[in-house]
């Protein structure tokens, strides 16, 4: 019985830990490869926020508070030696409001470390509140070519019973690795787990045999919803 886990490095190889701890064989797929980007702190920013992990990991050492959009990516930024890092509660909402909460606009702007093509929801959401946002590139996702191998092998053999999705992203290319292998028919056989409503609805496209949605942005909250596998 094996769960497709769909998310990239960093967190693919500790959700794999995390799904054969429950009984499963995972099987890596990524949808994307992510790339870091070096990049200088500007001058007089207040604070930097960070809405993944990948850009915790990209994040230069600096003694600013850091605010994170979750405990994982707190956990990657504590990790990297930076002294005072603040943890939001899962998403790009509850990050704006902590840092509503928390900072001031007129002390200076804020920045952004993001994925190429990311963070305009956030940047949108501070703005509102009156805070100045400078977004800089912190790491690049590329698609993933194909599917891997050992992924196409158990989708062929009918041996996948549950996918992971953690981004709309990833979900869309995905479904483009299926339609691509002319695996469509397959997802009928597949629960299709994913972190969001949002990733949800970017899943209707193919015919799943279920489409379930976490009520909380939380990685352990999909482990949950995937459960043991049937005895």
């Amino acid at each position: 019985m094996q769960v497709l886990i769909t998310r990239p490095e960093p967190g693919a190889s500790e959700t794999a830990l995390a799904v054969a701890a429950l009984g499963w064989t995972p099987v890596l797929a990524p949808a994307l490869t992510l790339a870091s980007v070096p990049f200088a702190l500007p001058p007089r920013i207040q604070a930097v926020l960070i809405a993944s992990r990948a850009a915790a990991r990209a994040l230069p050492r600096t003694p600013l508070p850091v605010y994170a959009v979750g405990q994982a990516t707190a956990a990657d930024a504590i990790a990297r030696g930076l002294p005072t890092v603040v943890a939001a509660e899962g998403d790009a909402a509850a990050l704006a409001a902590l840092v509503a909460e928390r900072l001031d606009p007129g002390a200076g702007p804020l920045l952004l470390a993001v994925g190429e093509g990311y963070g305009a929801a956030l940047t949108a959401m501070l703005r509102a509140r009156g805070f100045r946002v400078l977004r800089r590139v912190a790491y690049r996702a590329a698609p993933a070519e194909s599917l891997p191998e050992a992924a196409r092998a158990g989708l062929a053999q009918g041996m996948v019973a549950a996918a992971l999705f953690f981004s709309p992203r990833s979900a869309t290319r995905i479904m483009e690795l299926f339609r691509d292998a002319g695996l469509v028919e397959r997802c009928t056989a597949i629960d299709a787990l994913a972190l969001s409503p949002r990733i949800a609805t970017t899943l209707r496209s193919l015919p799943w045999r279920c489409i379930r949605a976490t009520s909380r942005p939380d990685p352990a909250a999909l482990l949950d919803m995937l459960g043991r596998p049937p005895e």
